[in-house]
């Protein structure tokens, strides 16, 4: 009973909040007078609580400008997770944008949605987020083009770093740079979430979004850590596959450190 009741509280203040703010929102991307950041910034903390994720933050995005984040990825939560930390809009695969109302989120979110599997287009995709990046817009890739289980590291796919070469050669910056950021869900219920815990929130595959949402709202306790790694700077000089093996490997050690040693909850 009392699960149900949280349940049916968070979906009402997360509807009803995205029903007072879409109109913003909407008109903002329209147009474009207006990128809404502070908005969807509220938008996600207050999901986040709802949900019942205690999101604790270690480090900050880069001063530096342009700016490109790359993060793993575990689930759909990373999008409230993340989104609740940082001004930034992410690149998403293209069936997101169909999705039945993450689809709508993503657009709000004003997500560039590639075709991984169509590599003829590879190109004009990263030349949007090259634009986008020009434009000053903070741009989070998910480098392992996939979710992952949660308890490690997929390898990096190097493709959609292009991005990063395209800037330099289509705009007046003469660099820009690289943050690895590492996210890890560490407690349940303020316990340490060991492997056999983390398929709660971990979203694999084709799993239906439904069942995976009322899980977690039923749950509703959830530490997770978003850790900013030291940015690497990316010049005209640099190898783009190089560097998305660093920033790989520096993801991965961020997040097997947080989840051998989470932060006390609180």
């Amino acid at each position: 009973m009392i699960a149900t009741i949280r349940i049916a509280r968070a979906l009402l203040v997360i509807g009803g909040m995205t029903i007072l703010f879409a109109p913003f929102q909407i008109v903002g991307v329209k147009t474009g007078w207006w990128r809404g950041r502070r908005l969807l910034r509220t938008w996600h903390r207050v999901a986040a609580r709802m949900i019942g994720l205690r999101v604790r933050v270690f480090g900050e995005p880069a001063a530096g400008r342009p700016l490109m984040l790359a993060s793993n990825h575990v689930s759909w939560l990373d999008i409230v997770t993340l989104g609740s930390v940082a001004d930034v809009s992410f690149i998403a695969k293209s069936e997101v944008a169909s999705w039945p109302v993450f689809g709508f989120f993503s657009k709000m979110q004003r997500s560039v949605h590639i075709e991984r599997d169509k590599r003829g287009r590879s190109g004009e995709q990263a030349g949007e987020i090259a634009r986008r990046l020009a434009d000053g817009d903070i741009m989070l890739l998910f480098g392992e083009g996939t979710t992952g289980d949660g308890n490690m590291v997929l390898p990096f796919k190097t493709t959609l770093f292009g991005a990063a070469s395209i800037l330099l050669s289509a705009s007046p910056h003469d660099q820009l740079w690289i943050q690895p950021v590492a996210v890890a869900y560490t407690r349940l219920h303020g316990l340490p979430m060991g492997r056999r815990h983390r398929p709660l929130v971990s979203w694999i595959g084709h799993q239906d979004m439904v069942p995976h949402l009322l899980g977690v709202l039923r749950e509703s306790a959830v530490d997770v850590e978003v850790h900013f790694g030291e940015p690497v700077a990316f010049d005209s000089s640099s190898n783009r596959k190089q560097v998305a093996r660093h920033v790989e490997e520096c993801v991965r050690r961020m997040m097997h450190d947080a989840l051998a040693h989470p932060a006390p909850s609180r």
